[in-house]
């Protein structure tokens, strides 16, 4: 019983000693300064010959911002006046959007996939059921997940599920905590087989909730509606739930399933209400007589988090040093909308885009005569230091052995990663003996790049600010290559090969004549091209979630800064790992 005691202690001061190490390396890194900088200013105005290729790209980028305006509305309605009448009137819930204005310190959060299942083959599921995002409560991020039972009346769809596991995805990447604002109906039925059986649906979330549970990665859950079926899992695996009187339901089966089986009537407030499970069954840790205690009680959670965040007048002073130290670009931001290229060929240099996103217009290149159709090289996007990969042409052998090293570099010096994609809208093609070489000593070198970016430890963020093509959109940290976040402009295009080209696909060969042959291959061809115009839209693509979301190209600063402030919390954790006891003996 001594030897237990005095191992116990043991292990109390080692725990002690571990947490006031991090608190002094987190002191100290609050205190520390950033190297002096002075990058080269990139002189990169507009100049009069690049005037129509200019013109050109605006006309387009105004027409995809009126669609991107159409969709955004479409997405923010929810389920329609109806459905929203019912909710507040007759349920006399609060709106989604009301309930994170409720939660959050501001309405300045992240939104993330807002367009995400509209377009698809079993119809619109406005922003896929459910709003998800980072926001700061108590001026900590933290990730949201809230369902919305204005669509479909909360039912959970495929895309609902992939939207909820993104966004998990998101808090395991970054190390944010996890509100689940959960008002579900359950899954749809109809479409089961695509929610419920395979490794990446609904069970994954469940799964997600353990995992993160076991990373000390905080969650809470506020029962601000019906949790039917599977919905009744996710309160009862969060570290702390809150439940809201008379609105708040969880239960396997409801009512009406209870008295099929039964015979028996009962309310869903005696079956599964906030009254039962606070005082009876003990699956939830708070009880909240109105959604805006439940929220305030949320936030009061979210305080007692182990994270140790900079002191108000400490921030205030950092903020007021990163301030004096970040510029703004020489350039507007508005005059991207004249660089996103309405196609590959309307493609200015990127270094003008790169000039309009970084304090100061300030660049300092790696290797500026080595491999120019790959830019790279450092700048400060508001005060924080980024490594950018951004193409320029296509990803030849000497710029993707350039791009390498620039990730390895980066990666060793923990720098975050900021890729600007716009790759070449087909492969090269092998014709001779020397295509032939060239194009293998290319396949390599990408290779390589590809493996250097796939086992980058730091920090990457991807923007498609056009095309997003073939393997070199993965040597460019593609959706596959797990960046921590992926977002397009609204001119993107993402696809196997873009739309005009299909005549670089291989086609199966035929018996028929020559002639017949052509024409049939035409066809084709014609068919292909058009089904490539309509899925490679960057509205196709969000519709479905490749990405995290499409925004405006003006708005593209400030969304990094949102990324690299959110990636840069995890330091403010005083204890990420478990310190395991001693194994007592009785």
């Amino acid at each position: 019983m001594l030897r237990n005691t005095t191992e116990e202690r043991y292990h109390r001061l080692a725990e002690q000693r571990w947490q006031y190490s991090v608190r002094c390396m987190s002191s100290a890194a609050k205190r520390k300064r950033s190297l002096h900088s002075a990058f080269p200013v990139l002189e990169q105005p507009l100049q009069p010959i690049q005037q129509h290729v200019y013109e050109a790209n605006l006309q387009n980028s105004n027409a995809c911002h009126k669609k991107y305006i159409e969709l955004t509305d479409k997405a923010m309605k929810g389920g329609g006046e109806k459905a929203i009448a019912r909710h507040t009137q007759r349920n006399r819930k609060l709106l989604v959007r009301d309930r994170l204005r409720l939660l959050l310190d501001d309405e300045d959060f992240l939104e993330l996939s807002l367009l995400a299942g509209l377009g698809l083959p079993y119809g619109d599921i406005p922003a896929a059921g459910c709003l998800t995002g980072i926001g700061r409560i108590n001026g900590l991020w933290c990730v949201f997940i809230a369902m919305d039972a204005t669509v479909k009346g909360g039912t959970a769809y495929p895309i609902t599920v992939k939207k909820q596991l993104r966004a998990q995805e998101v808090a395991i990447q970054n190390r944010l905590p996890c509100v689940y604002l959960v008002d579900s109906g359950g899954a749809f039925l109809p479409l089961q087989s695509e929610i419920f059986p395979d490794k990446n649906q609904g069970g994954r979330t469940f799964y997600n909730e353990a995992i993160m549970s076991a990373m000390k990665i905080p969650q809470v859950s506020v029962v601000c509606g019906s949790c039917t079926a599977g919905g009744a899992y996710i309160p009862t695996m969060a570290e702390e739930t809150v439940m809201v009187h008379r609105i708040g339901t969880i239960f396997l089966g409801g009512p009406p399933l209870v008295k099929a089986a039964t015979g028996e009537e009962v309310t869903p407030e005696d079956l599964g209400g906030a009254t039962l499970h606070a005082e009876v069954s003990g699956c939830v840790d708070h009880f909240s007589w109105d959604e805006k205690e439940a929220y305030e009680c949320t936030r009061n959670i979210v305080s007692t988090l182990n994270f140790l965040l900079p002191e108000e007048e400490e921030e205030d002073e950092e903020r007021t040093r990163k301030k004096k130290a970040e510029e703004e670009p020489l350039y507007s931001s508005e005059e991207l909308l004249g660089l996103a290229p309405k196609s590959y060929n309307y493609s200015l240099d990127v270094k003008m885009v790169v000039s309009r996103l970084t304090d100061g217009s300030r660049f300092q290149e790696f290797k500026t005569r080595y491999g120019t159709t790959l830019i790279t090289g450092f700048a400060k996007i508001h005060g924080n230091l980024v490594g950018i990969v951004a193409n320029n042409g296509e990803l030849s052998y000497q710029a993707a052995l350039k791009g390498s090293q620039f990730v390895q570099l980066c990666d060793q010096r923990d720098i975050p990663l900021l890729f600007l994609q716009n790759t070449v809208p087909t492969a090269a093609p092998t014709l001779t003996t020397t295509q032939a070489e060239m194009n293998t000593n290319r396949l390599k070198a990408q290779g390589s790049m590809m493996s250097a970016v796939a086992c980058a430890s730091v920090p990457k963020i991807t923007v498609v600010i056009g095309g997003c093509h073939g393997a070199d959109s993965y040597a460019m940290c593609g959706r596959a290559f797990d960046p921590n976040f992926l977002f397009l402009w609204p001119n993107a295009r993402v696809s196997m090969t873009a739309p005009g080209h299909a005549a670089s696909l291989p086609f199966p060969d035929s018996e028929a004549e020559e002639e017949e042959e052509e024409e049939k291959k035409k066809k084709q061809e014609d068919r292909l091209n058009k089904r490539l115009d309509e899925e490679s839209s960057a509205f196709f693509s969000s519709g479905r979630l490749w990405d995290d979301g499409v925004i405006l190209p003006q708005d593209t600063r400030k969304v990094l800064r949102d990324c690299l402030d959110i990636i840069k919390q995890q330091q403010y954790q005083l204890t990420t790992e478990r310190v395991r006891s001693a194994l007592l003996r009785v």
